[in-house]
């Protein structure tokens, strides 16, 4: 009769060099959660996998690495709704801040629209003032003045253009008569007979 109680010096072998594998491995995927932790990072199998440079295979057949893995991922998950709790209250505040910021903005807004109008006020009053000084026939007295002054524009402008064209005209017959001139002395101081 055999007893199989002590295992061939081999298989002892293959044995210790599996479980010192399987340790590695472990001691890896701890490192790997507690950079993960320390960086507040994501956990996850395929990340775990990743950083610890084993199988998603090993972690889901590996019983302690599969709970590290889970133990990891819950107390991210922890983390991470706190997080979450405090980035909420983190724009409550940035929200509130920003409300009491825009009410501020909009009173001193309110407060520059009320001095605009009263100015706009004080001088529609004045300009009302000064039309008050002038009477009707006053008015009516300038405004004839001030068509009569733009019809002798006109007719100034029109007697300018007119002097102009004059002007151009005589001096144009200016320069025929020079030319006539001219040739008359010519004719007068040459010798030859004409026939």
């Amino acid at each position: 009769m055999k007893t199989a109680a002590v295992p061939e010096p081999r298989t002892a072998a293959a044995l210790a060099a599996r479980r010192h594998k399987t340790e590695t491995a472990l001691q890896r995927v701890r490192e790997a959660i507690t950079r993960l932790r320390r960086e507040k990072a994501q956990v996850s199998i395929a990340v775990v996998a990743r950083r610890a440079d084993v199988s998603r295979t090993f972690l889901y057949d590996n019983a302690e690495a599969r709970a590290m893995v889970a133990t990891a991922m819950a107390e991210a998950g922890d983390r991470r709704a706190r997080s979450l709790a405090d980035q909420d209250d983190e724009r409550e505040a940035t929200w509130r801040e920003r409300a009491l910021n825009a009410e501020e903005g909009l009173k001193t807004a309110q407060a520059e629209i009320l001095t605009q109008r009263t100015r706009i006020g004080e001088l529609l009053g004045q300009i009302r003032d000064l039309e008050a000084e002038w009477t009707e026939e006053a008015i009516q007295r300038i405004t004839t003045e001030n068509t009569t002054l733009k019809q002798r524009v006109r007719q100034l402008t029109t007697d300018n253009r007119t002097l102009d064209e004059r002007l151009k005209a005589a001096r144009s017959n200016l320069r025929f008569q020079d030319r006539r001139v001219a040739d008359l002395e010519a004719r007068l101081t040459d010798p030859t007979p004409r026939t």
